[in-house]
């Protein structure tokens, strides 16, 4: 603060300018709304560098100063079927300015940690090889060896492999390379976009040439977004696909680079082999957490656990990676936390126990548990904010959708990734998903089923894209269900992704708004402004993909086609695939931002929407909320520590 002083003799300051009193006024209030704005921007603006040399250690912040990512190395080996990448392919929601927003940067900082290279350390710039099965680092020439801070550790890769029941891209029974090659080929003139592709009910007498050449257009949309994100925005953390410039944002705390981390299992996934390598490469030599932390996932696991440090151990939503201060949204209810936050940590957590042989992190999750098996359900229903300090519910507002989706579906995955040996995680889904169906699933007068929310006990009946996440999430978990009740819910699954359909196919471009509404003799539409936008959102094609894979109902492959039809005409521009503004109107206004998860999720789904079940399957894979995939524990796969 400046202090303003009367000298002897010397009229007040400003007087001494000679402004009148109304002048003064004005004045001093300008000047107070510049100091606002200044101690406004050192605060608050994540990204500057007044902010880093603050908070920052010295050494972190000259790092920051001469790159522009802040990340983790990332892990792959060979892009063969035969050899996975070192470390599972796996890692990251709401993604969009709304209060769901956040999960982005929580699913962000999960991805690094799965992403994370192989523990051995290795120089920047340097070449690993595999040999016998173990990888060895090769330093690069004239680089200084890294400091080792700590024990390396990696997990039983070769008894990991070993326990796949198939492999990772899937088994073509007697396919050799001369087929392979031609399916490669018709791929690639499958990208002149003149050729007509044959609707997918016709190629159920084909099965699988033809699922090939559906495969292609979610296989030509990625390479499309991915090299234009490449061209005009790498290392930036999403594509502005309008102006052709990257977008980095305030929601990864600082962390660059979302969209290659994103992108690298799905690249991995579809045989995009050049750019796979293109996305490790940038991974391991710019996706640099020196900046902050260490290059090593388990670093990163530890520099997340002060946001642990509550009463409760009920983690804050926002958490600074350099000085370990720790928060809650500015925007949640009395300091709460989010259930979609707090409760969507458990998958990655407990493999990163797995990977490092450390307990903390499965005992920090598990933690989790036990409050929330402690506090009291309001008719058996979660809200969506809980006090982290008293550990009680803060307000009585249920959504399956954002703000709690993500929770409920790592109830289920909890358990299957355990190879079925969670057992509180299977009851605590069993038991939400029975209140959830008592208290929240409704039918329209119009036959349509759906799930609303809950605001103290009064239903608001509209649904979100967001909770179309649900179906695919009820199916899975039907599979496993008893025999009484397993038809039961996967009727309520097809029911449900049924009415999801339906909000895309009563709008103009045929696709589905961000909410939509059963009330005033509307169904399955949105009827406010605000609600009528979509951002490349993968959570109905999400549920699509489960549905065909648990039941082969040919029309959950026609849905998906409509889908990539709809994003080919109104969602691709020039420079890649952009969100429209309304969904209602044929000549939609694009909103300039393709998301990273749409390479991530929404054009993932579609690919295995339309190849063999045994791709990524479902016996050996559970894909996170941001449809990473991460292994089903089959064996024990722990740490080694050398």
């Amino acid at each position: 603060m400046v202090l303003l002083r009367k000298l002897p003799g010397m009229p007040g300051w400003p007087a001494a300018l000679g402004l009148r009193l109304p002048q003064k006024f004005l004045f001093l209030l300008f000047l107070s709304g510049l100091l606002t704005l200044c101690f406004g921007a050192l605060f608050l603006l994540p990204d500057s560098s007044r902010f880093k040399r603050l908070f920052l250690p010295r050494r972190a912040t000259a790092a920051s100063s001469s790159s522009s990512s802040a990340s983790s190395s990332a892990s792959s080996s060979s892009t063969r079927d035969t050899d996975l990448p070192r470390s599972p392919p796996a890692a990251a929601e709401p993604r969009h300015a709304s209060p769901a927003a956040p999960r982005r940067l929580r699913e962000k900082l999960r991805t690094a940690a799965r992403m994370a290279g192989p523990p051995a350390h290795t120089a920047p710039g340097s070449r690993q090889q595999v040999q016998g099965g173990e990888r060895r680092a090769e330093p690069a020439t004239g680089a200084a060896p890294a400091r080792e801070t700590r024990v390396p550790f990696r997990f039983d890769y070769e008894r990991f492999r070993r326990s796949l029941r198939h492999p990772v891209r899937g088994r073509r029974p007697g396919e050799d390379p001369e087929t392979r090659a031609r399916r490669m080929k018709i791929k690639e003139l499958q990208g002149i976009r003149n050729i007509p592709v044959p609707g997918p009910l016709v190629c159920l007498e084909l099965r699988s040439v033809c699922w090939n050449l559906l495969q292609t257009p979610a296989f030509k949309m990625m390479k499309f977004a991915w090299d234009n994100y490449k061209q005009y925005a790498l290392g930036k953390n999403e594509l502005r696909p309008l102006t052709k410039n990257g977008h980095i944002g305030n929601m990864f705390g600082g962390l660059r680079g979302a969209t290659v981390v994103d992108a690298l299992d799905t690249l991995y996934i579809m045989e995009l082999e050049e750019e796979f390598q293109e996305a490790k490469k940038w991974v391991e030599k710019s996706f640099d957490l020196n900046v902050v932390f260490k290059s090593k996932a388990l670093e990163l696991g530890e520099k997340l656990l002060p946001a642990f440090n509550t009463p409760t151990g009920i983690p804050r939503g926002v958490i600074n990676l350099g000085s370990g201060m720790s928060w809650s949204w500015g925007w949640a209810s009395a300091g709460s936390s989010i259930l979609a936050e707090f409760g969507t940590l458990h998958l990655e957590f407990l493999h990163l126990s797995e990977l490092s042989g450390n307990p903390v992190f499965a005992e920090k999750v598990m933690n989790i548990r036990k409050v929330l098996n402690r506090v009291e359900k309001p008719q058996g229903l979660y809200p969506n904010f809980l006090s982290p300090v008293t550990g009680n519910w803060v307000q009585h507002h249920v959504s399956i959708g954002g703000l709690g989706d993500s929770f409920y579906e790592y109830l289920i995955k909890s358990w299957l990734m355990s190879d079925k040996k969670d057992s509180e995680a299977k009851k605590m889904y069993d038991d939400a998903l029975e209140a959830i169906e008592k208290h929240l699933v409704k039918k329209s007068a119009g036959g349509l089923t759906y799930i609303a929310e809950w605001r103290g006990g009064i239903l608001d009946h509209k649904m979100g894209h967001l909770a179309c996440f649900s179906g695919g999430m009820i199916a899975l978990g039907a599979e496993h269900a008893g025999e009484e009740r397993k038809q039961h819910y996967v009727d309520l699954a097809a029911e449900i992704t049924n009415t999801c359909h339906e909000s895309y196919a009563r709008s103009d471009t045929k696709l589905g708004p961000e909410a939509f509404r059963f009330d005033a003799g509307t169904e399955a539409m949105a009827t406010r402004l605000s609600e009528r936008y979509y951002i490349l959102r993968p959570e109905v094609v999400e549920s699509y993909m489960y549905m065909w894979r648990l039941t082969h109902d040919p029309k959950y492959r026609q849905w998906g086609w409509e889908v990539v039809k709809a994003l080919e005409k109104h969602c691709r521009v020039e420079a890649g695939f952009s969100g429209i503004r309304d969904v209602y109107t044929t000549t939609p206004t694009h909103d300039n931002m393709q998301q990273s998860f749409f390479l991530a999720e929404t054009l993932k789904y579609l690919y295995l929407l339309f190849c063999e079940d045994d791709v990524l399957s479902l016996d050996d894979w559970v894909f996170n909320t941001e449809a990473h995939p991460l292994p089903v524990n089959h064996t024990n796969f722990k740490a080694s520590v050398q």
